[in-house]
């Protein structure tokens, strides 16, 4: 490793100043008393003092410094810190305290960004084993069964290769989101930006989804009559967030609940929309969390209802993707309310 070398002269200068300052007064004293002698004598002797014990000085502690400083360099540039190892050498005492506490808080900062991030990653990893393990020990089961051949009734034949078929679309359904949520995150997915009508896009879901609302009697509906209204985006990409958002307030709606949808204006022409519902709410503690892969608030009844955990993290990224804001407030046994802005044309 080349090392750049800073000179710091300001220990040697005060240094050679005390010395000087020390000499001369004794040597004024002593010409003054007894050797009557030139002022001219005292000034240049006060002089010579100076140059010599600054030289030394300087020479002498650089050396002694600098090779227990340069130790410290060598050593940290072993940790890769390419900011710290390219600074220059100081002496400095001063400046080198500064650099070293300022490497140690950005390593600080590092190693519990890294904490961070593997604990995410073992979260994750639990995770997505145990989304892929259900619906696999389940077609598991059913096949093993029909393999044994104890089966003769051919009803219960095919109701297990159904119920088998139903697991292998779950995987199918949790691959396709794994694969879309990563193309999202990387940016292999361009935007097909065009104007469309967003009324249109959320009656559209509502048509969607209506017989699943009715199984558990949730009205989907507008707070009120709306007439066009033009916006600026992925057509196909917001009527899956959409979708994703309502489908979320049936799933975890009430028995005779209500999912609504408002569109509001906003300043410097955008537009929010919001997707209410008064169904179970979500607590606290778990708010932040949300939009995190595979994150869910009731680990148990959330699966029996399905979907592949992924389905707000995909809708916090279509809508990052188009640069805008999502926003979710909620309230635990009142409700939520997730909201997300667009440009209107």
């Amino acid at each position: 490793m080349v090392i750049n070398f800073k000179k710091s002269y300001k220990f040697a200068v005060k240094s050679a100043t005390y010395v000087t300052v020390f000499s001369s007064g004794l040597l004024y004293l002593l010409n003054y008393f007894f050797l009557k002698g030139s002022s001219w004598v005292v000034f240049f002797f006060g002089l010579s003092v100076f140059a010599f014990c600054f030289f030394v000085l300087q020479y002498r502690v650089e050396r002694f410094i600098y090779r227990r400083v340069k130790k410290i360099y060598d050593d940290v540039s072993l940790l890769e810190n390419a900011s710290f190892r390219n600074q220059p050498v100081t002496t400095d005492m001063a400046t080198l305290t500064r650099e070293v506490q300022k490497f140690a808080r950005d390593k600080k900062v590092e190693i519990e960004t890294l904490k961070i991030r593997e604990e995410y990653r073992r979260e994750f990893l639990g995770n997505i084993s145990h989304e892929l393990k259900t619906p696999l020990f389940t077609v598991q089961g059913y096949l093993l069964t029909l393999l044994d051949g104890a089966m003769d009734d051919k009803a219960i034949r095919k109701k297990y290769l159904q119920r088998a078929e139903k697991g292998v679309e779950r995987l199918i359904y949790i691959v396709k989101d794994l694969d879309l949520i990563t193309k999202l995150e990387t940016g292999d997915i361009n935007l097909a930006l065009s104007e469309f009508n967003i009324v249109d896009v959320v009656q559209g879901v509502f048509d969607l989804l209506e017989m699943r609302a009715s199984k558990k009697n949730i009205s989907l509906t507008f707070d009120i009559k709306y007439k066009p209204i033009k916006v600026i985006a992925d057509q196909e990409k917001i009527q899956q967030v959409v979708t994703n958002l309502v489908m979320n307030s049936i799933k975890y709606g009430k028995q005779g609940g209500t999912t609504e949808i408002s569109i509001e204006d906003l300043v410097n022409n955008k537009i929010i929309v919001r997707v209410t519902d008064n169904g179970e709410g979500i607590a606290k503690q778990h708010i932040s969390r949300l939009f995190e892969r595979f994150y869910r608030v009731d680990k148990s009844g959330a699966r029996s209802e399905g979907g592949s955990g992924l389905g707000l993290a995909i809708v916090k990224h279509i809508i990052e993707g188009h640069e805008e804001k999502i926003y979710v407030e909620s309230q635990f046994g009142v409700g939520s309310e997730f909201s997300f802005t667009l440009e209107k044309t």
